[in-house]
């Protein structure tokens, strides 16, 4: 099918939740660790059918949480912003019952794993042009979901791949591809 049809068939946004962000960054220690002020979800075509779902994102830095100004966007922060945004996607896509198996979710199990149960895998950043760090834009998407129930072999896990990307009104610009496991997943519906 071509793409500009499944383009077509539907896109579906979801503007930022306040409510729903500000919850998601409650195990930031401080107001200044967060960096993320709000994302636009969005739905194009089937996300199971070579549809997409990804969030755009604003961000500001008005201080580093962890260090003197560097007056560049790094690693550390990359890697910030980045947690702040899948969390965000993850739970919208939960709330809204977006792609599977996040429809099959609770909020109240999100919260559960928010921290202890979602790990990064494999980590990839690349830093094309610098970027200022104070205001810009963020978008991440959603690649692929698998889910796989326990047996007595493996317990259950799903496995996230993502990519994402950071730019400023100054050329800047920033990419990368994070995959992530959820481990301890609540049970798929019909296992």
């Amino acid at each position: 099918m071509d793409s500009s049809v499944i383009a077509q068939e539907r896109t579906t946004q979801y503007p930022n939740d306040d409510e729903l962000l500000t919850r998601v960054m409650t195990p930031y220690r401080s107001k200044n660790c967060v960096y993320l002020k709000e994302a636009l979800v969005t739905v194009e075509g089937e996300p199971l059918e070579n549809g997409r779902i990804f969030a755009g994102c604003r961000f500001e830095i008005p201080e580093s949480c962890y260090i003197d100004d560097t007056g560049h966007f790094n690693s550390v922060e990359f890697n910030i912003c980045y947690n702040q945004m899948a969390y965000y996607l993850i739970a919208k896509s939960i709330k809204e019952g977006l792609v599977h198996p996040f429809s099959q979710w609770s909020m109240d199990e999100f919260w559960n794993a928010q921290l202890g149960d979602i790990l990064i895998t494999d980590f990839r950043s690349m830093f094309r042009t610098q970027m200022r760090g104070r205001f810009f834009r963020g978008e991440i998407e959603l690649v692929e979901t698998v889910a796989w129930d326990g047996s007595d072999l493996r317990d259950s896990l799903v496995v996230v791949r993502t990519k994402c990307r950071y730019w400023d009104d100054f050329g800047g610009d920033s990419r990368g591809e994070v995959s992530a496991a959820i481990t301890n997943p609540p049970p798929l519906a019909g296992s």
